[in-house]
């Protein structure tokens, strides 16, 4: 039986769930592709660590760039970040090797470059675990829609994230009290800045948007707002108006423009996305024919992530090289990134202020000189700082007219504090 030879850089958690699944399933894996898979030499500078995962010591490497200098087929890149981990890859690419990465960031901001080299030197660059973890979303856009025009892409894409917003959704704590618990559970980091800052959703929809709408989409393209202004209050009235907030991944065709944007956002309580809960991620992938489809399952982790390097692994194996689409290299005229200030959308809005007669008629009156309709009021009897909060959702609008109208209104001297804005996607 012939086999196709893996080199592993990077034993870290995923590095190390991939060690263990091409060992523990080396005869399943065989029976259905016809082919083994064989470790031929496994990367990392904690030595005793790799040996204790099975591999024999000749196979060990401490130094990522000596290992390429031994003889593989496919060059397994998993120690993250951006700059070893680039320099590796052109390497690899470089031997007319093929590699596969989990490494979203380093996609994000230098895809263009990595994939034109390696269709240069004809290899492949796979990537299925940069997004999704365990779920196979980026096969499902490479494969399974190619014959759509891609036209919304909704993410839930942070588990991190979306576990402090489940609990504080669910127990009414506060952002500091959701993020201690899932640091105590080993589902957020030390320093949780990638994922409650929102960039590590921007990394996963930047690559999510490059394979769907043939443009290179960078992190600095995408508008991103994370999620530690969101307060319990904020989640309870969003409920009053029968909405749930979700740190959201967006990525859609507006008048022919793309919109990529990751922030905080209320969707309706009745949507199936409303109820991805946990560090459970889903993806919503809206393509002209196929309608509405949605990828759901663990977003990371060992295993799941390790099964989704693996699958990768395996297609290659088996012939299947395609990357991202053909058109990505063509000198074709591109979609343009829409600004910020251009989204259109419904958005909440809280207002803090004094509580006598006339704060509503001010605001509407500001609101209404800016063209934006009010959907909805109320007022709740809640001191916050000596005021009450005054809460509203409009029609939708242009966000420049609504960030004019709110500068506006907090010069008011009835507003005691700045103004709280969340967007509203009614999906």
């Amino acid at each position: 039986m012939d086999s196709l030879k893996v080199g592993i850089i990077g034993c870290g958690t995923v590095g190390g769930g991939v060690v263990k699944l091409l060992i523990e399933n080396r005869e399943v894996i065989a029976e259905r592709i016809g082919k083994r898979i064989d470790i031929v030499f496994v990367a990392d500078k904690d030595v005793e660590k790799v040996k204790k995962l099975g591999i024999p010591e000749e196979k060990i490497v401490d130094d990522g760039f000596k290992a390429l200098e031994r003889e593989c087929n496919v060059v397994v890149e998993l120690i993250g970040g951006t700059t070893i981990a680039k320099e590796i890859i052109l390497s690899a690419i470089e031997k007319g090797r093929d590699v596969v990465t989990a490494n979203k960031a380093l996609l994000a901001d230098y895809g263009e470059e990595l994939f034109k080299k390696a269709r240069e030197k004809g290899v492949s660059l796979k990537f299925e675990a940069s997004v999704g973890g365990g779920i196979p979303v980026i096969k499902a856009l490479r494969e399974g829609l190619a014959g759509n025009k891609i036209e919304r892409i909704y993410g839930i894409i942070n588990g991190t994230a979306n576990y402090i917003l489940t609990e504080m959704t669910e127990k009414g704590i506060t952002f500091d009290e959701a993020l201690r618990k899932a640091q105590e559970l080993g589902y957020a980091e030390a320093d949780p800045t990638l994922d409650v800052e929102g960039y590590d959703a921007a990394h996963k929809i930047a690559v999510l948007s490059t394979l769907s709408f043939c443009r290179w989409v960078k992190t600095e393209n995408v508008y991103v707002r994370g999620i530690k202004d969101i307060t319990p209050l904020d989640i309870e009235l969003a409920r009053e108006f029968g909405y749930k907030v979700k740190l959201l991944a967006i990525s859609k065709l507006v008048d022919e423009e793309l919109e990529v944007r990751v922030h905080p956002t209320m969707i309706p309580e009745n949507h199936i996305l409303s109820n991805v809960n946990g560090v459970f991620n889903a993806c919503l992938i809206e393509g002209d024919f196929v309608g509405d489809t949605l990828y759901y399952g663990k977003g990371a982790g060992e295993k799941p992530t390790a099964s989704a390097v693996v699958s990768d692994i395996i297609d290659i194996a088996i012939g299947n090289r395609y990357s991202v689409p053909e058109c990505l290299f063509k000198d074709e005229k591109k979609l343009k990134i829409k600004a910020p200030e251009e989204f259109i959308s419904s958005f909440y809005l809280r207002f803090t202020a004094v509580d006598k007669p006339g704060v509503l008629a001010k605001i509407s009156k500001i609101l209404a000189d800016y063209g934006i309709s009010i959907k909805m009021a109320l007022q709740k009897s809640i001191d916050i700082n000596g005021g009450v909060p005054v809460v509203m959702t409009t029609h939708p609008a242009c966000k420049s007219k609504i960030l004019k109208a709110i500068e506006e209104i907090d010069r008011l001297d009835v507003i005691l504090s700045p103004t709280f804005v969340c967007m509203i996607e009614e999906l």
